[in-house]
């Protein structure tokens, strides 16, 4: 059994929603990637659609965008999401997980986009 937090943020007043979802719902989302677009209706926001900007596993590992596939890999960090250096130009070998969503997947953050603004987007 699959089960994922989606935490969802709307852009326009600030909050944050956390949504938990499970079983069917959360086998959807199996695959997607970061940028991937997802219907708001199933989690309770009609006619408004979900972008997928990141996300932790069980151990609070990150996922990084430009790292494909959904293993863990040691990259070499200069900055977020995964490292913040202390000094500037700094650089570390950091463990991060690729941009796309398994069953190891706990947290998924996304944000709200207006349909009227994905439409725009898409032509």
């Amino acid at each position: 059994m699959v089960e994922f937090k989606v935490v969802i943020s709307n852009p326009s007043d600030g909050k944050s929603k956390t949504v938990a979802v499970a079983d069917a719902q959360a086998q959807s989302l199996i695959g997607l990637r970061i940028g991937d677009s997802v219907n708001g209706e199933a989690f309770g926001f009609s006619g408004q659609e979900l972008v997928i900007t990141g996300g932790s596993d069980k151990s609070g590992t990150p996922i990084r965008g430009d790292i494909p596939g959904g293993g863990k890999r040691r990259i070499l960090l200069s900055g977020a999401p995964g490292y913040r250096p202390k000094k500037k130009g700094g650089r570390k070998r950091k463990l991060v997980r690729g941009n796309m969503i398994t069953e190891d997947i706990v947290q998924i953050n996304a944000v709200l986009k207006k349909g009227e603004e994905a439409g725009k987007k898409s032509e």
